[in-house]
């Protein structure tokens, strides 16, 4: 385990191994941004918290060019390459903190995006995490999370495994590295099912709660919190 960052690759290294870990990761970005061109709503202000490189306000700004993007992120490293990634970009902003620390004022944000991220949190942190995104993001605002998910069933949970462990070998991933990545589920990660993803951003107060994209075992959801909120 690297200690740069809270994945299992070093941040220098982390766009290419990603590809080779996660499956159809860039299908992730391409989801967001689609949903979010076809919503008829401000995107005015964007804050991406857990950004790592910051791959998705890279492909976001060619879109909305007249987006402000605040990117956060906890590691200082992944942060640096987003920061080169997006140099002399003046649609960008940046800030080292996770999601449940950000403090920035009450409806501040059109878009709030989190990806591959709060599945680092225990059960009580990722509440904190979401609480808090839903409270810096403006009445009609979307948050848009990514995570990895956990099946409903034992039975679902090792045939997921063993089914995300062949495709980390067909991608190139040495044996030690697979059985590495398979042996974190439920102890360096915590993914919660789709069900219990949904339940908790309703239970948070958005209102128009839904999945966005799931494959293996990523799900995306979209979550749009109700008119006149502070």
């Amino acid at each position: 385990m690297v200690n740069d960052n809270t994945s299992p690759i070093a941040s220098q290294n982390y766009d290419v191994e990603v590809l080779a870990t996660i499956p159809f990761y860039p299908m992730f970005r391409q989801s967001i941004i689609d949903l979010l061109a076809s919503w008829d709503a401000p995107v005015g202000a964007w804050l991406d918290t857990g950004c790592g490189t910051g791959a998705l306000a890279a492909d976001a700004c060619k879109v909305f060019p007249h987006t402000k993007f605040t990117l956060a992120d906890p590691s200082a490293k992944m942060l640096a390459i987003a920061r080169k990634k997006l140099a002399d970009n003046p649609q960008v902003a940046f800030v080292e903190s996770d999601s449940q620390s950000l403090d920035y004022a009450d409806n501040a944000f059109d878009i709030i995006t989190a990806i591959q991220s709060h599945h680092y949190l225990g059960e009580d942190e990722r509440r904190r995490a979401v609480r808090n995104c839903f409270r810096m993001l403006k009445p009609s605002g979307m948050f848009i999370t990514f995570e990895n998910i956990k099946p409903l069933s034992e039975a679902g949970i090792r045939l997921g495994l063993k089914r995300w462990a062949k495709y980390q070998r067909h991608r190139g991933k040495t044996a030690a590295a697979v059985e590495g990545n398979i042996a974190r589920f439920g102890k360096e990660y915590f993914p919660i099912s789709i069900l219990d993803h949904l339940e908790l951003l309703r239970s948070i107060g958005f209102l128009h709660v839904e999945v966005l994209w799931a494959s293996y075992m990523q799900a995306g959801f979209y979550a749009i919190k109700p008119d006149g909120m502070g």
